[in-house]
């Protein structure tokens, strides 16, 4: 069944030659979805369809690409942000905490937890979501993990090479052989893409870069997380490895900076998690005006940012990120979409999947000039109507 949506005041098509500027912004605009795709966009009434929809001027953009999360975890660490916020500073030891207590969850727990997340986020309006491992550790946990993901996420990958667990204590070659060998064996077909959290106390350069070669070799395409809690190897690593994404880029030299502008790899920001562990946020301005790729994404996990709201990142972004709005929203969603390599979501083109954002606003800078308010007025996925 076809579906208009008429007199919508403002259209973000993030498709340039469609619209004014770089979001391709189109006025007094319509478009049609049909069999779960984009397949009229244009100005006045629009065609006939089968269902017609009354945006009554609001704005409408394409449904938000949240390209960082962690979802198949069980519990909360609540006591732990508590304790940030009174002075004690952010470390990844903590996440050994959440391991512990999705190692002891079932299937159905996990599962249950996945689809609240995923269904929050829809009616936010995130319609298409990455979801990673790295809470289980171990073969069987770890495959679980993707696994589960495949069921409800657009996206899975295999993040084996999160922290040490506790088991391993320092042998931290031990475990990398692991993560390369069998454990990425039993996880690489329920996988897109393999992910490492290079930084200090997580794995250096040597042991990131065995582990992508490992999931390169296995089909896997790498994305890092990189720069996130200091200076080092992680952005320029993911650059030479031609990694889709650099992720958090919170700590960056001229160097990283220089290597992001000119490469194919997105630089992916989370300014969710510098909100909740009060670290610096990335330079999103230096960034962009060097000419690399930004994308916003939420981080969405149970311990340094357990937030899974997108509207709150481009907030956040343009306010002390140095984003414009137009900035912010575009990597929300077309820039997402360049860090998952994909065509098909993060824009309202001909052809692409109909995924919609109707917000309950005139114009999409409101998401930036009415941080916390709800403003969602509708969302549609793949066509059809999820919130």
């Amino acid at each position: 069944m076809s579906t208009l949506i008429r007199n919508i005041g403002e259209l973000v098509t993030n498709e340039p030659g469609v619209g004014e500027g770089p979001l391709g912004l189109l006025r007094d605009a319509s478009l049609v979805l049909d069999e779960g795709r984009v397949v009229w966009v244009g100005t006045g009434e629009g065609p006939e369809a089968d269902e017609v929809v009354d945006a009554g001027g609001r704005a409408v953009l394409p449904g938000y690409v949240d390209s960082h999360a962690h979802l198949v975890f069980a519990g909360e660490r609540a006591e732990e942000f508590a304790a940030r916020m009174s002075g004690q500073s952010y470390r990844a030891g903590g996440i050994r905490t959440t391991v512990a207590k999705t190692r002891a969850a079932s299937d159905e727990e996990l599962r249950s937890n996945v689809r609240r997340l995923v269904g929050e986020m829809a009616r936010q309006g995130t319609t298409t979501v990455e979801c990673k491992s790295g809470y289980g550790l171990t073969v069987e946990q770890e495959r679980r993990a993707v696994r589960i993901a495949g069921e409800i996420a657009d996206e899975v990958t295999f993040l084996g090479a999160h922290v040490v667990p506790a088991e391993y204590g320092d042998d931290t070659g031990r475990y990398v052989r692991l993560v390369s060998g069998e454990m990425m064996a039993a996880c690489a077909p329920y996988a897109r893409w393999v992910d490492v959290f290079c930084e200090e106390g997580a794995f250096d350069a040597d042991q990131a870069r065995e582990v992508l070669e490992a999931g390169i070799k296995a089909g896997l395409t790498p994305r890092v997380h990189a720069n996130q809690l200091t200076y080092g190897p992680g952005v320029r690593l993911a650059v030479e490895l031609g990694a889709a994404a650099a992720d958090h880029c919170t700590f960056l030299s001229e160097e990283d900076v220089d290597a992001l502008a000119g490469s194919e790899t997105v630089a992916t920001l989370l300014p969710g998690v510098e909100f909740s562990t009060r670290q610096p946020y990335p330079d999103a301005r230096r960034l962009i005006e060097a000419g690399a790729t930004v994308a916003l994404a939420t981080d969405c996990n149970p311990g340094s940012c357990y937030s899974s709201s997108m509207a709150f990142c481009i907030a956040v972004a343009v306010r002390d990120m140095r984003m414009t709005p137009a900035e912010a929203v575009w990597s929300a969603t077309a820039g997402g979409a360049k860090a998952l390599r994909r065509d098909d979501v993060g824009r309202l083109g001909a052809g692409a999947r109909g995924d919609v954002l109707v917000l309950d606003a005139p114009s999409y800078v409101h998401l930036a000039y009415r941080p916390g308010v709800p403003q969602v007025a509708a969302v549609f996925k793949a066509g059809g109507r999820v919130g």
